[in-house]
């Protein structure tokens, strides 16, 4: 068995277990490796973010939240590095924060050979930026996450800032600069926000309504939109 079929019957064997516990000798004993190992991996996991957690004592051991799971993945080193270069493109942008935590969950995963290969190879991809843009508040993926309004403080091309509040309806990348679309409200109309330009954000508890945004009505620099998960 290898490291990545291990790491999900390691779940997959606490899960059905749950709520008792298992012991690292005996989850070591059932997989044929040594107990170093298995808690070497249980790291792994618990760095991934699996809800797996220790109890000390004689009866002690590890248990997991019933209701979690990892799907096996079945990555190639090729498509490893594609997703490790894909989320390094998004250094700039509001979601920067998530994607820093999905490469260290995919490279939890991966065999420890693989994962080593895909480092390797990744350090030697690098991204040409200018390097004088500010990066877009992460708070700005929050909001459209959860669906929430947001006031912010603007400051347009001209340089003169303004209070708004939008209602955060989608985001279009070019190269580093990466625009909220919303309706804002002081407006009452799409706009498009460059995530550099976005001074302060703060989510409210009000939930935005539906609306659905036409291409015509962004004011963007021109180009050709294609859609993340396009082929």
């Amino acid at each position: 068995m290898n490291r990545t079929d291990r790491l999900y019957a390691l779940v997959e064997e606490l899960r059905a277990a749950a709520p008792a516990r298992r012991s690292a000798r005996r989850l070591a004993e059932h997989f044929g490796v040594s107990v170093r190992t298995v808690e070497r991996d249980l790291r792994s996991l618990q760095d991934a973010g699996v809800p797996i957690w220790a109890e000390p004592g004689q009866t002690g051991g590890f248990t997991i939240d019933a209701r979690a799971t990892l799907p096996p993945l079945g990555f190639t080193v090729d498509e490893a590095l594609a997703v490790a270069i894909g989320l390094g493109t998004l250094g700039a942008s509001p979601f920067r924060d998530a994607a820093r935590s999905a490469a260290r969950k995919i490279t939890a995963v991966l065999a420890e050979d693989d994962a080593q290969r895909t480092s390797r190879l990744a350090s030697r991809v690098h991204l040409l930026e200018s390097g004088d843009r500010v990066p877009a508040p992460t708070a700005l993926a929050g909001a459209l996450t959860r669906g929430r309004v947001v006031r912010m403080r603007y400051r347009d091309a001209a340089g003169s800032d303004s209070e708004r509040t939008v209602e955060p309806l989608g985001y279009i990348g070019k190269g580093e600069d990466w625009y909220l679309i919303a309706w804002c409200r002081l407006r009452d109309g799409v706009r498009a926000f460059r995530g550099d330009r976005v001074l302060d954000v703060v989510e409210t508890d009000e939930v935005a309504p539906p609306r659905v945004v036409r291409v015509e009505e962004l004011d963007i620099p021109h180009g050709v939109l294609r859609p993340v998960l396009g082929s």
